[in-house]
């Protein structure tokens, strides 16, 4: 059997093989059959009409080096790397997709008995060149959206730094002023302290995102804490960012457990800075505590714009920032998009797990869950 035609004969074995290695890239993950087939079918597709297609010895020369014969193109594969590099996938799990693909053809084409005549020889080799063709265009999407998330990340920690850095100025300006009067180095005391609490969340989560990125563990230190301390921490740390957002806790008593304290504060108050940077009203923003004998859990309301569903599923992942509407304030200084990413990671690392629901009744409620 020819393999163009054992391709698109077997395409839902092929799929199925599919399926299971980009779940085990990414077990962490819950992915939808959709997703995680994501272009599959139709780079194979491709790949079978590559092999009945004939080419000349230029254009074969162009596929070894990874070429198209047509740049404007937009492909499956082109589109894949794209949507790879979206769905948090690393570059080496991109080209593992590929690597499994190629032995998962190999290996079902062989299994029926074909024998390496020259025209199945001949099969391979065109194979291959198409696979190495499309593994190159998903690796060159895949780069341009890494490099443009990159670039935009660093355009938005830019400006976000001028702020708090230009208050710092300011008021240290206005400090060395002569005759100052001692309300005035009140005020700009404070704010020098607010703005260097901005700059050090900033660089907090900066620190904890590169951590992540390279593959490192979290460092955890667990022990015997108190879930009310923490989150009247957080609040006082929530606050001192935005200090015109009230914030209201619910919760009926301590609740004693063994948490990484410093790392839970972290994730309750990005959680609060999320809720005030989205807060479309004058409604304060709500912190609810319960627990039974396993868990406790956190929940966090605003009555901002709610979340659009297209929107929720890739809400945790890193410098993902919804847009802010004309009922919204300007967006907060701290916002690089990594807050909830370092939040889920956090939660975790506690066995623990974070949702979030937006719906117009409830209004936008994340939801922590840890064990005790």
């Amino acid at each position: 059997m020819k393999l163009s035609t054992f391709i698109t004969s077997n395409m839902q074995e092929i799929l199925t093989e599919w399926d299971h290695f980009a779940s085990i890239l990414e077990p962490e993950r819950i992915l939808s059959k959709k997703e995680i087939r994501d272009h599959a079918e139709q780079i194979l597709r491709a790949i079978a009409v590559d092999i009945d297609t004939r080419q000349s010895p230029g254009e074969q020369l162009d596929k070894s080096r990874g070429m198209s014969s047509d740049k404007t193109a937009t492909t499956g594969a082109s589109i894949h790397g794209t949507a790879r590099q979206g769905d948090g996938f690393t570059l080496l799990q991109l080209t593992a997709e590929y690597r499994a693909l190629r032995a998962t053809v190999q290996r079902l084409w062989f299994a029926l008995g074909n024998e390496l005549s020259p025209e199945h020889s001949a099969d391979l080799i065109r194979f291959n060149e198409a696979i190495d063709q499309a593994l190159a265009e998903s690796v060159v999407t895949y780069s341009a959206q890494a490099t443009l998330a990159r670039d935009t990340f660093l355009a938005i920690l830019g400006h976000d730094l001028r702020g708090p850095l230009a208050t710092i100025a300011l008021s240290g300006s206005l400090l060395s002023q002569p005759g100052i009067k001692m309300e005035a180095v009140a005020t700009a005391a404070s704010r020098i302290k607010r703005s260097a609490s901005v700059m050090n969340s900033m660089v907090n989560d900066l620190l904890e995102y590169a951590r992540a990125e390279l593959g490192g563990e979290m460092p955890m230190t667990f022990a015997t804490a108190d879930i009310l301390d923490i989150c009247q921490a957080a609040i006082a740390d929530a606050s001192a960012l935005h200090p015109n957002c009230p914030f209201l806790l619910d919760a009926p008593e301590s609740t004693i457990g063994e948490f990484d304290r410093v790392r839970l504060q972290q994730v309750l108050t990005n959680l609060l800075n999320n809720a005030a940077q989205y807060r479309g009203d004058e409604k304060p923003v709500t912190m609810t505590m319960s627990s039974t004998a396993q868990s406790v859990m956190v929940a966090i309301r605003n009555s901002g714009a709610l979340i659009p569903k297209d929107a929720i599923d890739a809400i945790f992942d890193p410098m993902v920032q919804l847009a802010i509407t004309n009922e919204q304030p300007a967006r907060a200084p701290t916002s690089l998009g990594l807050g909830l990413y370092i939040a889920k990671t956090i939660t975790a690392a506690h066995g623990g797990t974070i949702s979030v629901v937006s719906e117009k009744l409830t209004g936008t409620v994340f939801t922590v869950v840890i064990p005790l």
